[in-house]
């Protein structure tokens, strides 16, 4: 990543200020006050809007991270309004439509490709008010502004005035969405900021920035098809306002006191944003488009290639602080990044209240996620709806994301009318009740304003908001091709088009405000030399990376997988968290099952010290990583509880259901560390795959020290998000050198669940594993992701904790149990989890002799406690021969403890791989070609397991019952 500090001087007072400015004195500015339920003055703020709106929940130290938006309540109209609507109700009417429908008569399509619609609504005559010159007393209906000052209410205006302030407001080059919003304070407000905004009012610097933006863009666009004519580059002719949205948008967040900006976006303009905007260097962009890597060729990976390009930046817009943008890698897949992007910024977010740096803070005070999309896109991949569906979730919101459609009226080749069931692409978004300003892109100021709008709204409300910039693409899908093919009217009307920055240039002559036009050519050509002399420059080039920096600093680029570093803990220490782990605050009621088979059967173990079940091991290793001075994040669907009732981290009241989490009530004496003591974040999320491990997953990213979880309800729910594995989980480190230690619990076993209850598919995750097949490479080799088996408490604590102990991150993928959360042979002592003791990736036979070993059964998962009971149940003489030996990690296969296991059973002549899954699937065709490598030479590997199958498994009982009946006999 590159990584540069930019300096934005000469810039006038921000359009965000001069909207603060011009309704500051009107009555809903001034009464509108943050809603607080409940919390002490003494709290600070960040802590008291915590609070409000979500009454049944009492926000404390226990419900670490619950967050929810603000909520803002203005005073209802006064009695002398109410008087007054109810004198004037058809103008009244009249005013709501023009909010209402207004955006469908404005001039929002810069190639008028759309009809004009007559929307018999907005004529005044329907009301039965036709007298253009009559007066109306205007008060608590519509805010028109004295001339020349638009911030000042009048009382009265002629219907006549009225009308063409409509007009212009809503009926011009900015179309408005927000009255389906159900929230009555927030209507009013975005009215009256509409209506009481003056747009004539940029200073010369702010046009002057607005025409280098276009015109650097348009200059690079030239360059790239002049000096690269074969290459793909998604270049933004058509829609070169993007740059002023961007633009101007952290420029008013700078202004706000936003620090970081963490932005996603797919391809198109990318690399214009990255060499004008952000002034990425040229040359790595140029050594980039000839073929070569982004990083050092002495550092493994991929790479990725150029419309996927990313990099960190400060911007500095003239504020006591400037402002840091973030700009993620994308896969191809559009709109993926999202939910990445903005599990990120709440990490950002959350990172700066738990390190102490913003307590006096609402949630997206400092940080600020913006999402860019495609129109087509944006309506069209499900992962768009799946994360506007996180905005507002307790915890999930980022307070706020600013949304951007570079809407280029088509997708791919594909017209709107076929891309879309709704009239604008926006239109998913008003499931969660998000305003929408479309802007005709032809108009840089109006775009300037638009944007400005949209960020005071997102600011005061904190809630999601989109700019619809409604554009055009000059060129086709890419340089190379020729859009003429299916849209040849389109293309005849766009290649006779003038473009924006042309556009604007006549503007700003006409206006004087650029007095020679010498002035532009020399800008242009100064930039095009610029780009020449970076061009020569990269054929000397070499790229750096630095990509452990800042939170980062303390882990490594791997050369080699660390297995089993010590991850054990004092005895004294884990008893202390075990108890500690289901201490019910006093007066609270907890149901008596909870109190019986959870609380009380924990506490008895604990104190025994032997018999602790999976949920205890958990809870011991998320105390002991708390302890560390680590948080722990958990999230899925019912995650608090557990899908199988067996993890109850929080405890509910069963009278308030007032809720707690014991594990950030720990008060424990120990000597593991001075750091101050981690959270742990239960949040239980919404019915989503997709967004929900995106977002984890972006957590990730942002937070080494943290251990962070995703629990699919049931194993094989990971496909609904196939696309964030793919593309980021399995692949992230290879191509962009970024590392994530998150952690997939996919619970996994064959019990007569069916078809979707029974496999988590590991075959797919082995599949995705780059471990080399030579075994002599694979020992010693670095590996992108981690797929574990634990089939013992112990081995699940271990391997949890070791996400966190070792030097680097990788993601962990645990196929996690269902029926041995409860097996009564699936226990471990506290000894197991004590000092010196870690994670073995292999569990060797050791109730057998090794000198009497015939046979051996190499298996992974839960299926070796029915291979045990069913060689018991065959007699001494096949309990004597038979070693099963436990596979606890798949990847990377463990070679050198496999080559000491198959050392010590000399005398064995059958080896075998048994397995539940059937022979396609499971982890056989992983593991086949390596275990062939490390048994005796000229022995043979035999398969053990259903047969090849289409489904995971069946979903008849009677059928499921033959065939595992089958796999643990016939294993013998």
């Amino acid at each position: 990543m590159m990584h540069t500090i930019l300096k934005r001087g000469g810039a006038a007072a921000s359009a965000g200020a001069r909207i603060r400015a011009s309704v500051a004195t009107h009555p809903l500015r001034e009464a509108a006050r943050i809603v607080v339920a409940s919390g002490s003055a003494s709290r600070s703020a960040c802590r008291q809007f915590h609070v409000a709106s979500v009454a049944r929940y009492n926000y404390d130290k226990d419900i670490y991270g619950f967050r929810t938006p603000r909520v803002f309540e203005s005073p209802d109209f006064s009695e002398q309004e109410r008087g007054n609507r109810n004198t004037n109700p058809n103008l009244v009417r009249l005013v709501n439509m023009y909010r209402l429908h207004g955006h469908r008569v404005a001039n929002l399509d810069p190639l008028n490709l759309t009809p004009q619609e007559n929307v018999f609504q907005m004529d005044p005559a329907r009301y039965g008010i036709p007298e253009l010159d009559k007066t109306y007393d205007i008060s608590g209906i519509v805010h028109v502004g004295e001339e020349g000052n638009p911030a000042a209410a009048r009382r009265e205006a002629s219907l006549q005035q009225i009308l063409d302030h409509l007009k212009s407001a809503y009926c011009d080059r900015i179309g408005y969405e927000f009255t389906h919003i159900p929230n009555l304070s927030e209507r009013k407000w975005f009215a009256q900021l509409v209506e009481s905004y003056d747009k004539k009012r940029l200073k010369k610097a702010e046009k002057l920035r607005i025409h280098e933006l276009l015109a650097k863009s348009e200059v690079f666009d030239h360059f790239m098809a002049k000096r690269f004519p074969q290459v793909k580059r998604y270049g933004l002719e058509g829609a070169e306002s993007m740059m002023i949205v961007l633009d101007t948008l952290f420029k008013e967040a700078n202004v706000a006191g936003v620090r970081d900006v963490v932005l996603c976006m797919p391809h198109r303009g990318r690399l214009n944003l990255l060499t004008d905007l952000f002034e990425f260097n040229p040359t790595a962009l140029f050594y980039k488009v000839k073929g070569n890597a982004e990083f050092p060729d002495d550092i493994p990976g991929s790479g990725d290639v150029l419309s996927h390009l990313a990099t960190t930046v400060d911007l500095d817009y003239g504020q006591p602080k400037g402002i840091h943008v973030s700009m993620l890698h994308n896969p191809s897949h559009l709109e993926a990044a999202n939910p990445v992007a903005l599990g990120k910024a709440r990490a950002k977010q959350m990172y700066m209240y738990e390190s102490g740096q913003e307590q006096e803070c609402y949630i997206g005070d400092r940080v600020m996620c913006v999402q860019m999309h495609g129109d087509a896109a944006f309506c069209g991949q499900g992962v768009v709806t799946e994360t506007l569906g996180l905005a507002n979730l307790p915890h999930f919101t980022a307070g706020g994301s600013v949304h951007i459609i570079v809407n280029n009226q088509i997708g791919y080749t594909t017209p709107a009318m076929n891309s879309r069931s709704s009239i604008y692409s926006s239109d998913v978004a008003k499931m969660i009740s998000c305003p929408v300003i479309h802007v005709n892109a032809d108009h840089p100021e109006d775009v300037a304003m638009a944007t400005a709008i949209a960020f005071e709204y997102r600011n005061k409300f904190r809630k999601d908001v989109i700019i619809d910039l409604i554009a055009y693409r000059r060129m086709g899908h890419n340089e190379l091709d020729e859009p003429a093919f299916t849209q040849p009217a389109m293309y005849k009307n766009i290649r006779s088009r003038t473009s924006v920055p042309k556009l604007y240039e006549e503007q700003l002559l006409a206006e004087n405000v650029i007095q020679d036009k010498s002035h532009v050519d020399n800008l242009t050509k100064a930039y095009f030399e610029k780009l020449d002399k970076h061009l020569e420059e990269s054929y000397t080039f070499q790229p750096t990376a630095n990509t452990m920096a800042s939170k980062w600093s303390e882990m490594t680029i791997p050369k080699q997988a660390i297995t089993k570093p010590n991850t054990g803990v004092d005895l004294e220490v884990l008893e202390e968290v075990g108890r500690q782990s289901v201490e019910v605050p006093s007066g609270t009621t907890v149901h008596p099952r909870i109190q019986k088979y959870h609380i009380d059967t924990r506490l008895k173990r604990v104190n025994e010290g032997v018999g602790l079940d999976w949920a205890t091991a958990e809870a011991l290793a998320f105390g002991s990583l708390l302890l560390e001075g680590n948080h722990v994040r958990i999230s899925g669907q019912d995650v608090g509880r557990g899908t199988f009732s067996h993890r109850h981290a929080m405890l509910v009241d069963q009278n308030t259901e007032r809720t707690t989490i014991p594990l950030n009530r720990m008060q424990v004496n120990h000597s593991l560390t001075t750091k101050k003591q981690g959270k742990m974040e239960i949040a239980n999320s919404s019915l989503s795959e997709f967004a929900v491990l995106g977002f984890e997953y972006g957590v990730s990213w942002e937070t080494p020290h943290r251990l962070c979880i995703w629990e699919a309800q049931f194993g094989d729910f990971f496909n609904g998000a196939q696309i964030i594995i793919d593309t980021f989980i399995n692949s992230g480190e290879a191509k962009w050198l970024r590392q994530s230690g998150l952690v997939m619990l996919l619970p996994h076993g064959y019990e007569g669940g069916g078809p979707e209850h029974s496999s988590c598919r590991v075959e797919r995750f082995l599949q995705l594993c780059d471990q080399p097949f030579e075994v002599a490479k694979a020992e010693t080799a670095d590996v992108n992701m981690h797929v574990v088996n634990p089939t013992t408490p112990a081995q699940y604590f271990h391997v949890l904790r070791r996400q966190l102990h070792r030097p680097y991150r990788k993601p962990l993928i645990v196929a996690s149990p269902k029926s041995l959360l409860r097996h009564p042979l699936a226990t471990s002592s506290l000894a197991e989890l004590g000092p010196s003791t870690t994670f073995q990736p292999i569990l060797t036979d050791t109730t057998v002799n090794p000198a009497d070993v015939r046979k051996v059964l190499f298996v992974s998962g839960k299926v070796y406690y029915e291979l045990v009971k069913e060689r018991k149940a065959r007699g001494a003489e096949v309990e004597k021969s038979v070693a099963i030996v436990r596979v606890e990690e798949l990847c990377p296969l463990p070679v050198k403890e496999i080559r000491e296991v198959v050392g010590a059973f000399e005398g064995a002549t059958e080896w075998m791989w048994v397995q539940e899954e059937p022979q396609n699937q499971g982890a056989y065709t992983f593991v086949e070609p390596r275990l062939k490598q490390l048994i005796p030479k000229g022995a043979e590997l035999k398969y053990h397991g259903r047969a090849p199958s289409a489904a995971p498994a069946t979903g008849i009982s009677r059928r499921y019952k033959a065939e595992q009946d089958a796999v643990v006999k016939g294993a013998f």
